[in-house]
């Protein structure tokens, strides 16, 4: 029996712990082989990572390895394109854009029991005891759910499994669950390493609460504390995240450490749907305290959700994490479910640091990571004043650019309420449009404008989005910059304000492919616009075989399952 404490808002409650050593295999999920799809459709991304077929949501376990291979687990249906029947897919990648698809991880142990989402960690010292003669064993913990033969949810529980062979095969703990309840709303364990003992935070979702539990061995944990009823509640707390990050000042040199606590929420964002809040602080083992009372956002629209850590990024570098790209509102209807037999990718990945901003302090930054591996040509680079930048780059296979503005030299006594940059993405077939741009005067907006793209109608799908940027005029008599940088890919735009200051994730479906740009700016007389565009390569291309079909990575584990041998289809790429 497990007895647990009193949890704040949680009632004290007895359970029995039921052991679930073995899985039950959907016969229409394919085991030990990854499932093949097709990445050439009209609205599939090219330098993002999508599922190979069906539905996927939250990433999880994210981790990397010794060997600088990065692992993504993933929420997924591998029968069908809605949310359901949760499995753990997997996919891995040596530089974050091209990824493998790996044979799926995680199966259902029971028929009602779903594997929800989690995270997993590299025990290098085998505090587990499930590794004694290794040190690069796996341990994952995810949320198991039961639902009834009634439809009706039954408890969530936490549980483990451990990996022998790097994180690709795993066996459940046959004494799970390593922290039972009775609630059906008790979800999404991620775990971290602090001094001397494992850390996780879970999601007491309805309650509006995170609760810390600790424990020298990822099998016997004990409740620490709660973080309750801070910031936006929404209708439920998920996909809590707790992660250590430098502080840098204006020229990036590290000047502090600090904790972040990011707390999806889900139903209830500003702008309906999903978001995800973060709260700074500082964390001692047991307890996180608030540095202030400030809510803050990671994403200014609406297609950033359940961003995870990759666990492995070293204290005192930068932290990486991945989103959801999608909003629960809509992401269960978007056209590419029926077009093209899958739904939901991630974002790019995301350099996370901390800096502060003009006026508003401190901030998580949003960089992107490492374009190198699929940074093709430039496509244009230009010097200007006033003036207009227009690109046909129908000829770029991908469809995926990666555009850098930087505004110079800007006087703030002569801006104008029209002193404007706009830059917009158009389709000559069909004359849809995506809008977006900066107003320099007035309350310093930049906007997304997606209504002008025409193949998804939904209510909830919100067109247009804005963030207030309170850019730095310097010590130079009202001399500013600014800057921004953002990748289109077909059907995702992300664009990082203001040195990443500011994040907007937005999805859209247009019905014919956007081949033109055009950027404008209107500015006062001596203000300097440089633009730099160039082509991404895609990374989904090189292992499609002849009909576009890529099939994965295949397998083969030893006896011991810590040798393995791969091959992937038409690449000779491998982990």
């Amino acid at each position: 029996m497990v007895r647990l404490r009193d949890l704040g808002s949680i009632a004290l409650f007895t359970v029995a712990i039921t052991a679930q050593t073995s899985t039950y295999v959907n016969p229409a999920v394919p085991t030990g082989t990854p499932i093949a799809g097709s990445y050439a459709g009209a609205l599939r991304p090219q330098i993002h990572f999508s599922p190979p077929q069906n539905f996927m949501n939250d990433p999880n376990g994210m981790f990397v390895d010794a060997n600088g291979t990065w692992h993504l687990y993933y929420q997924y249906n591998p029968t069908g394109i809605v949310a359901g029947n949760q499995h753990w897919g997997h996919a891995t990648s040596t530089d974050l854009y091209h990824w493998v698809n790996q044979p799926i991880a995680l199966f259902p142990p029971e028929e009602r029991v779903y594997v929800f989402s989690g995270s997993a960690v590299v025990d290098v010292n085998n505090t587990s005891g499930f590794f004694p003669s290794q040190d690069n064993g796996v341990v994952a913990m995810f949320t198991l759910a039961r639902y009834y033969e009634n439809g009706t949810a039954g408890p969530q529980t936490q549980n483990i499994a451990y990996s022998r062979d790097g994180g690709y095969t795993f066996e459940y703990y046959d004494t799970n669950p390593v922290i039972d309840s009775i609630s059906s709303q008790f979800r999404d364990p991620k775990v971290s390493w602090y001094e001397d003992h494992w850390v996780v935070v879970v999601s007491y979702a309805q309650e509006f609460v995170v609760g810390f539990w600790t424990s020298p061995d990822l099998k016997n944990w004990t409740f620490a504390s709660n973080f309750t009823a801070h910031g936006l509640l929404g209708a439920q707390y998920e996909c809590p995240n707790l992660v250590k990050m430098p502080v840098r000042d204006a020229s990036g040199a590290v000047i502090d450490e600090k904790y972040v606590l990011a707390i999806s929420i889900q139903p209830g964002a500003p702008l309906g749907g999903s978001v995800t809040e973060y709260f700074l602080g500082d964390f001692n083992g047991t307890h996180f305290t608030p540095s202030d009372a400030i809510t803050r956002l990671t994403d200014f629209a609406k297609d950033n959700y359940a961003a995870q850590f990759f666990y492995g990024v070293p204290d005192g570098q930068n932290q990486v994490n991945m989103g959801w790209a999608s909003n629960w509102q809509y992401a269960q209807r978007v056209p590419t479910g029926n077009l093209e037999g899958w739904r939901s990718s991630m974002t790019v990945p995301r350099v996370k640091y901390l800096t502060e901003a003009p006026r508003i302090g401190m901030v998580m930054v949003d960089e992107i990571y490492d374009l190198t591996p699929i940074l093709d040509s430039r496509l244009k680079n230009s010097t200007f004043g006033n003036g207009t930048v227009a690109l046909d780059y129908s000829s770029v296979d991908s469809g995926a650019l990666y555009i850098e503005v930087n505004v110079t030299n800007i006087n703030t006594f002569d801006l104008k309420d029209y002193s404007t940059l706009n830059i917009s993405f158009a389709s000559p077939a069909s004359g849809e449009i995506l809008q977006s741009g900066f107003y320099f005067g007035g309350d310093n907006p930049f906007f997304v404008n997606r209504g002008g793209i025409k193949g998804f109608d939904n209510i909830f799908f919100t067109d247009k989005f804005s963030t207030a940027d309170v850019y730095s005029t310097g010590s130079d008599n009202g001399i500013a910059s600014w800057s921004m940088k953002a990748v289109i890919d077909r059907s995702i735009f992300e664009v990082f304000v203001d040195r990443g200051i500011h994040a907007g994730t937005v999805v859209f479906y247009p019905t014919q492919p956007l081949t033109t740009l055009n950027l404008a700016a209107q500015l006062p007389a001596g203000a300097r616009v440089s633009v730099d565009i160039w082509s991404l390569k895609s990374a989904w291309a090189e292992y499609e075989d002849e009909q576009g079909t890529v099939f994965g990575n295949v397998t083969t584990i030893s006896a011991n399952s810590t040798a393995r041998r791969s091959m992937v289809y038409k690449s000779d790429f491998s982990i």
